[in-house]
């Protein structure tokens, strides 16, 4: 049996099968779990296609985040598909052109604002689309990127995700008393359809792979998938609040 045996989750950002959500919902589904897709916008009809390849195809909801009446919707397609909901991966995060590369002041509060809204309040927005079908024992799990310094490039999403984090602990300290718990996972660097948008991200990679004591492959998205199903599972039963790093040992060596 795996890990996930018998658990509902609902996986969100899969986009195309390179995706860091597709190899979670691809090994969440091998450890038993029974899965519901979300997607949305002009990226529903790619979601759907890339959900037929997993070994099991699975329906897609759409659930734009920024649509309020998406969180009734998306909870209705979760109840009818899965009956309840054990788990939900938070893979969503967007922000417009001027909020990365090299000008921090360039950003408008317009574009800000969209950068916030998708990458950190949407945590929010699933909370209130799944809870209701949750009971003791479940789990959300978000993608981070390590915001304790600050990128070059990155600028306003890495605001952003500093204000995923705190979202984070927030929610886990409000859904703690129900037996819920709220992590995330700050993955390293990897190559994939959301990384192409910032700019200078071969840096990165550079840069992580001199100094991970345990090395860091930027085509392996496979401990980050690792990871993120374990958080789903009952493995872990008593962390909550809590940022699991995955980036091969990077955040704690200096340079």
């Amino acid at each position: 049996m795996g890990i996930l045996q018998g658990k509902r989750i609902v996986v969100t950002g899969v986009l195309t099968d390179q995706s860091l959500a597709f190899g979670v919902a691809r090994l969440a589904q091998q450890e038993g779990a029974t899965l519901l897709l979300t997607g949305a916008g002009r990226g529903l009809s790619i979601t759907e296609r890339t959900a037929r390849k997993l070994d099991v195809p699975v329906e897609v909801a759409e659930f734009d985040v920024t649509v309020p009446d998406h969180v009734e919707s998306a909870r209705e397609a979760a109840r009818r598909v899965l009956g309840g909901v054990d788990g939900v991966l938070h893979s969503i995060g967007f922000a417009p052109a001027s909020c990365l590369g090299d000008d921090l002041l360039a950003a408008p509060w317009q574009d800000v604002s969209v950068a916030m809204e998708v990458s950190a309040y949407s945590l929010k927005v699933l909370t209130d689309a799944f809870l209701p079908l949750m009971g003791p024992g479940g789990s959300f799990v978000g993608l981070d990127f390590d915001n304790t310094v600050a990128w070059p490039a990155y600028n306003w999403m890495g605001v952003a995700k500093a204000a995923l984090e705190a979202t984070s602990r927030y929610l886990a300290k409000e859904l703690g008393p129900r037996g819920i718990r709220v992590n995330l996972v700050a993955a390293g660097p990897l190559k994939t359809m959301a990384a192409k948008s910032i700019p200078g991200f071969a840096a990165f990679e550079d840069v992580w792979s001199e100094r991970a004591p345990l090395g860091w492959d930027v085509m392996d998205g496979g401990p980050v998938a690792r990871a993120c199903v374990a958080l789903l599972s009952d493995w872990f039963p008593a962390t909550t609040g809590e940022v699991v790093h995955v980036d091969g040992g990077f955040h704690a060596v200096g340079t």
